[in-house]
């Protein structure tokens, strides 16, 4: 009988790590990565800038990367270096991602003391999905001549709000007030001066719970606004949605496409998204505000139609929850403005953990709580306030859980196809349980907007770009 050669399949580096780890000497198991490794051993690499040069940095990924802790130690202002330059650093050695080998780059390297804690630590190979075990003796001898500090924050100390609604108000007085360095004695209202509901905005309002409004009466009130009626008519018109023949009107778009509810959402969605500008400054990497929202909206759409009948919420406001979803990410820009940029070169060098992290570490509250609020002071429907700031809380079941319960599922099944911002997220079978969604029929949603990718790209351009 002929013998049949058997492909070896398991994971391997890179060849220039095993290389590299033969030449230094150093012992070393190969990994797959799975969700279950221990934070305090997974060490986290970012390679930062300045006008001095680079920085080679490595931490446990149980700890946030406190710049301004680095900048008072190092007596240096450095942010994450630009992925163009990190990736052209990469292709030179056939890697995908920065391994913590700090023998690879010619930059100094500063690690947190605290990885020499723990009796083994995994380091990225420079093949994604493929890890390093090294004991900490033989992690030591990586090292070389890098310096050693305790700069991270322990996330453990950082602890987001997102289960006490009740005190958002407060600690955004708090968060407030200490950004003034001053104590306020005005209402929360006055002291952050957020703009009023947009009179668009209002008149949809009073449309969506008008129970004989008529499409005569959206087409009216989006004909006030030449901007939101044009972009309407192109929204029918786009591709995604493949309407027979021109589009010549508002009336038009509503009856041959679009339909009265997603109308009256869509514009509001859109009318509120003008109210604030969109920050100048984003996150390296970071998807487009517009893009997120759209993609995220139109994945709801999907998970919405796949839950049982007797079970849907109503269609048009989870469409809405999914436009609006990061709209608390506008907030902070136009509330916090020095601040803002801050958070964002902490979410370059913090990719291992939520957004909410750095937020609560800098300002003591989350856009989703700001953004929560804001819907209730505008009086926007509470479904919204609830779907945004539980939209990260996938065991919520209070007032209106199905909202944020579908948030969470759309940003999740996104942010693990690299649609979004921070890490890829856990989906539990409790979720889908809740929403009578099978896992099978969530992926066959979001695979229907990533087919149609083009399309909403074409419709979030509509939008204005992020900068």
């Amino acid at each position: 009988m002929t013998e049949v050669a058997i492909a070896d399949t398991s994971p391997k580096p890179p060849h220039v790590i095993r290389q590299l780890l033969e030449k230094l000497g150093l012992t070393y198991q190969v990994r797959h990565e799975t969700p279950g490794l221990p934070a305090a051993q997974r060490v986290q690499t970012v390679l930062l800038e300045d006008a001095v040069g680079a920085l080679l940095v490595l931490f446990p990924q149980n700890q946030l990367l406190d710049l301004n802790r680095l900048a008072e130690l190092t007596g240096r202002k450095l942010t994450a270096v630009k992925p163009e330059r990190l990736n052209r650093m990469l292709a030179k050695h056939d890697l995908a991602v920065l391994p913590g080998i700090p023998a690879l780059t010619s930059s100094p390297c500063l690690y947190d003391e605290r990885l020499l804690e723990v009796p083994s630590l995994y380091i990225q190979s420079g093949q994604p999905g493929v890890l390093l075990e090294l004991g900490t003796e033989v992690f030591k001898g990586l090292l070389g001549k890098a310096s050693a500090a305790r700069f991270g924050e322990p996330a453990s100390k950082v602890r987001p709000n997102f289960n006490r609604p009740d005190d958002d108000r407060k600690e955004i007085s708090q968060a407030v007030q200490a950004f003034t360095a001053r104590r306020i004695q005005q209402r929360l209202e006055e002291t952050i001066e957020i703009p009023p509901l947009p009179e668009t905005a209002q008149k949809i309002i009073k449309l969506r719970v008008d129970p004989n409004a008529t499409v005569d009466d959206i087409t009216g009130v989006v004909e006030t606004d030449p901007a939101l009626a044009a972009q309407v008519v192109s929204w029918a018109a786009s591709p995604y949605y493949a309407a027979p023949g021109k589009i010549r009107s508002v009336e038009d778009a509503i009856v041959r496409v679009l339909g009265f509810d997603l109308v009256v959402n869509l514009a509001l969605g859109l009318a509120l998204g003008k109210t604030l500008s969109l920050p100048k400054d984003q996150p390296q990497q970071s998807t487009p505000y517009w893009q997120q929202a759209i993609y995220t909206a139109a994945v709801i759409e999907g998970l919405t139609r796949a839950m049982p009948r007797a079970q849907r919420p109503e269609a048009g406001l989870t469409y809405l929850a999914g436009l609006l979803h990061n709209f608390g990410n506008l907030v902070l820009a136009h509330v916090f403005p020095p601040h803002f940029s801050l958070i964002c070169r902490h979410l370059e060098v913090n990719p291992h953990l939520p957004h909410s992290y750095i937020e609560q570490h800098l300002l003591g509250i989350s856009r989703e709580q700001i953004g929560s609020w804001l819907m209730r002071y505008w009086d926007m429907p509470e479904e919204l306030a609830v779907a945004l700031r539980f939209q990260h809380d996938p065991s919520y079941s209070g007032s209106h859980a199905t909202y944020p319960n579908l948030v969470y599922l759309a940003v999740s099944l996104l942010n693990n196809r690299g649609i979004g911002t921070g890490p890829e997220r856990e989906i539990p079978p409790s979720l889908l349980e809740n929403l009578g969604i099978s896992r099978d029929k969530a992926e066959e949603a979001l695979n229907k907007v990533l087919a149609a990718e083009v399309a909403l790209r074409d419709l979030a351009s509509q939008f204005g770009s992020p900068s």
